[in-house]
């Protein structure tokens, strides 16, 4: 029997801006090929994991993740959207220098027009509360930094130290207390 606060957040799949090193933030690019193997390779496993509830980020690569893990339609959530990185979206993730920490990673550095870390923190700690009060397990598949911002708001856990996860991962949560973060399968597409 699964504990009724286990949430299995999962990144989606490389989308097209993954693949072109692109920022994405809320702008809504598609799966590559690529991606959807990862998450056919993240549905063997996961397949019996047994969460009673699903929800999804209502952008398509979320979506189309969720309907690769066998969750055709799930309901959605636009609190469940990445982080808004506003006029720096599509922009190559190699135009930024390094140093000050960027809102994406965590840091105080705020897009023109984009959000802050701790505004996506406070947005993805209303979904989570609702979710562990109305008891689970729950599969949520939405974005990276959705998955950093619910380890942080659960665990208290610096989100500079918590490397992005990878494409197509899973983390554990049962309640405030971290199980697994960003476990891959092995995919066997190059």
């Amino acid at each position: 029997m699964l504990a009724t606060d286990r949430l299995f957040l999962v990144r989606h799949g490389e989308s097209t801006y993954n693949a072109e090193g692109r920022l994405q933030g809320q702008a809504d690019p598609p799966l590559t090929p690529r991606g959807r193997a990862e998450a056919e390779a993240l549905a063997r496993v996961l397949d019996g994991a047994g969460p009673d509830h699903v929800i999804a980020s209502d952008l398509v690569r979320a979506r189309e993740t969720a309907a690769l893990l066998g969750h055709p339609d799930p309901p959605t959530d636009a609190r469940l959207r990445e982080i808004d990185v506003g006029e720096w979206s599509g922009r190559p993730i190699s135009d930024f220098p390094s140093g000050s920490e960027p809102s994406w990673r965590g840091g105080p550095l705020v897009p023109p027009g984009g959000e802050a870390w701790p505004d996506l923190v406070a947005r993805v700690g209303t979904i989570v509360d609702e979710l562990l009060a109305s008891g689970g397990p729950w599969l949520v598949v939405a974005h990276g930094g959705v998955v950093r911002a619910a380890v942080t708001y659960l665990t208290g856990a610096d989100a500079r130290q918590l490397a992005g996860p990878a494409n197509a991962s899973v983390t554990v949560l049962d309640g405030r207390r971290l199980r697994a973060y960003a476990w891959t399968p092995k995919l066997s597409v190059p």
